[in-house]
């Protein structure tokens, strides 16, 4: 190689160096939610994978549950007050003060983000969470699925059982159980309704 070439290269890695590299987004723990600042990197965030809520001032309002995940992929950094940054146990800790069933909510979310579907809140569904196809973003469809995460040791009668089915009938989706065992590994039961 002459030393013509080595130049190139050098100026060529300066240059790649140089350019800015995207960090994290910044975020406040705020009640039951995240707030993270108004940026490029948030309205992206929103824009290519639907988390979380844009709000009118450009900030991008997340739920614990989007919150927890984008912290564990290293994504956004979350300060509660005193300006102290969260760390995975420490914001775990918060939230699952703020809602005792968070863990297993968080199994479930957690594996259907990993496997590529958009999971939100499907409260006035009533319901855990309502999934979107692969590549379908909330707006553009409807979702396909319900979900519902269980303990694998947690019973449910079968009124329980019943309403469920139920509210996924009369919302057009189709019901699933996210079983989440010890480990925190999930595994999905589909239910349809049957007509004899």
């Amino acid at each position: 190689m002459s030393g013509l070439d080595l130049m190139e290269l050098k100026i060529k890695d300066i240059i790649l160096d140089s350019k800015p590299k995207k960090g994290k987004i910044r975020a406040v723990f705020s009640d039951e939610r995240a707030i993270a600042e108004s940026c490029d990197e948030s309205r992206e965030l929103y824009n290519q994978s639907r988390y979380g809520t844009m709000m009118d001032s450009g900030k991008l309002q997340l739920s614990l549950l989007e919150a927890l995940y984008l912290l564990e992929k290293k994504k956004i950094e979350i300060r509660a007050s005193r300006n102290k940054t969260l760390d995975f146990e420490s914001f775990l800790k918060k939230a699952t003060k703020i809602e005792p069933n968070f863990w297993i909510r968080y199994c479930v979310f957690k594996d259907m983000r990993n496997r590529g579907y958009i999971i939100k809140t499907a409260l006035k569904f009533g319901a855990d969470f309502r999934v979107y196809d692969r590549g379908i973003k909330p707006g553009e469809e409807h979702a396909r699925w319900i979900i519902y995460p269980v303990h694998e040791g947690a019973t449910l009668t079968w009124y329980e059982f019943a309403a469920k089915n139920r509210v996924a009938h009369s919302t057009k989706k189709r019901l699933m159980m996210g079983i989440v065992d010890d480990e925190g590994d999930v595994t999905y039961y589909e239910i349809k309704w049957l007509k004899p």
